[in-house]
């Protein structure tokens, strides 16, 4: 019964692997050449002078708007991908069993990454 317990303490604490290892957020850089240029990204953060750094969701889709006086208007679409460490975590969940921990992995966005980060842009200016 003990044995029992302790199994089941242990696949509980490796229950969403890259939710702790990784977090659920990332931070997404935006440079633009020249610098000094406005962000805005679609979930509404914005910045004022490149470069700039927003903490956001792994699993976010974003599109990102780049402004700067006398310069053409760049938008840069950010989406996700499973990242190396982030698969590692969920297959490790899988082989030992944390059906759960994978559930919560796949479901919070942490096996993921941001691409592309950073967003560079090159802004065509008069």
């Amino acid at each position: 019964m003990i044995g029992r317990v302790f199994a089941l303490c242990a696949a509980f604490s490796l229950a969403g692997c890259a939710t702790i290892t990784r977090g659920t957020k990332d931070v997404l850089v935006v440079n633009s050449t020249p610098g000094g240029a406005q962000v805005r990204l679609s979930d509404g953060q914005t910045c004022e002078n490149t470069p700039c750094s927003f903490k956001v969701p792994r699993k976010s889709e974003l599109n990102v708007a780049v402004t700067k006086d006398r310069c053409k208007p760049q938008q840069v679409r950010v989406t996700n991908r499973v990242a190396g460490g982030g698969g590692a975590a969920m297959a490790g969940n899988v082989l030992v069993g944390g059906i759960i921990g994978a559930g919560v992995d796949a479901s919070s966005g942490a096996m993921l990454e941001l691409v592309p980060n950073p967003v560079n842009v090159q802004l065509e200016c008069r």
